[in-house]
């Protein structure tokens, strides 16, 4: 679907649309019939009204303020009509990433001010229209280096204004800088350790910038393993002593001690993986939410198997707690750890704030 429809609508143009069931406008408004009291999309397969019998709204909340009633057919209702509006936005955005495209002109295209643009994209999708491009040009970057393209002609084919603009974002977006994220963290430097802890071993690993894995596992080989695996062409060493002052609140967290696990991370994520890791810090320990009150949280209600998959992306276990985050019937679901593990992590808060 694209917004090639004309960007100034007028009663003429929404009534041709009526008549071609032009799904190109679905979003754009919405038509309310007067001898029936519903209020439809412009694709509605129904019979057409008579055109004396109808008005054309903006959007279904006008339409049901005046006491019109959503079609069960066709469903216009204000969640469905969002969807239709943003998926033409994002669309939109992806033919104009190499524009950095405004607000403004994404507001104009799809006949909404930038203010209520800004509001209904945020509320379908729990991100913003330029935080939502932002995360779609840096996926084409990374693909882009992953395919070993030089950085120079990666950003601009990504669709980055200048290099400037690229590297002010690089590293709380991947993590390292472009250069490194081509290299498969080529002259990286990772530091880590192995501790026993009450769940088996706990593996802390950080770059310069802060923390970058916390992990959990049966034997200190099967965590070193995986942690080069992660980093593959980066310089990874053990640090006993170096990571001795992040590894200690983690362990008395392990043992039963109040959390108090404000590290300073250096993780790759997307901008939906970010609100996903910040609400499940915001659950108070002892708590659980399901993947639906989740994705509630951050605006996004239909997204809970995008925040199972968020969860099962974290690479800071502990510090960002997903092991608080279960399913619709309470039960645990999955673990990256193990689901003793998770199990009794949620034990150990409980008991800790009766």
């Amino acid at each position: 679907m694209t917004l090639d429809r004309p960007q100034v609508l007028n009663d003429a143009d929404r009534w041709r649309a009526v008549l071609d069931r032009d799904a190109r406008f679905d979003g754009a408004f919405v038509t309310a019939v007067h001898t029936t009291g519903i209020y439809c999309r412009p694709s509605c397969p129904a019979r057409h009204p008579r055109r004396e019998n109808v008005t054309f709204y903006a959007c279904p909340a006008d339409a049901e303020r005046d006491g019109f009633r959503p079609c069960k057919r066709c469903s216009p209702n204000t969640q469905a009509f969002e969807a239709a509006v943003v998926e033409q936005v994002c669309a939109y955005i992806e033919r104009h990433l190499d524009e950095n495209p405004r607000l403004a002109d994404m507001g104009q295209a799809a006949g909404l001010s930038p203010h209520h643009l800004q509001r209904v994209f945020k509320r379908a999708l729990g991100i913003s229209p330029r935080q939502y491009a932002d995360a779609r040009r840096l996926e084409r970057l990374k693909a882009r280096l992953k395919n070993g393209q030089a950085v120079t002609d990666a950003l601009y084919e990504a669709g980055y204004s200048s290099s400037s603009r690229l590297y002010e974002r690089a590293p709380g977006q991947l993590g390292m800088t472009p250069a490194v994220y081509r290299k498969g963290g080529r002259d990286m430097d990772i530091r880590y350790t192995v501790e026993e802890c009450p769940l088996g071993w706990l593996l802390v690993a950080a770059t310069e910038r802060g923390v970058c894995a916390v992990s959990l596992g049966d034997t200190p080989d099967d965590l070193e393993t995986a942690l080069r695996a992660d980093y593959p062409a980066a310089a990874i060493t053990r640090d006993d002593a170096g990571l001795g002052a992040w590894v200690k609140p983690l362990l008395r967290y392990l043992e039963g001690g109040q959390p108090h696990l404000e590290l300073p991370l250096d993780v790759r994520a997307t901008a939906f993986q970010r609100r996903v890791w910040e609400a499940l810090q915001a659950i108070p320990p002892g708590e659980t939410r399901t993947y639906s009150q989740i994705a509630a949280s951050i605006g996004s209600p239909k997204a809970a198997r995008a925040v199972g998959s968020a969860c099962a992306h974290n690479p800071v276990s502990l510090v960002i707690p997903c092991h608080r985050a279960v399913r619709e019937d309470g039960t645990l679901g999955g673990y990256r750890w193990g689901l003793a593990r998770k199990a009794a992590l949620l034990e150990r808060e409980r008991q800790q704030h009766l």
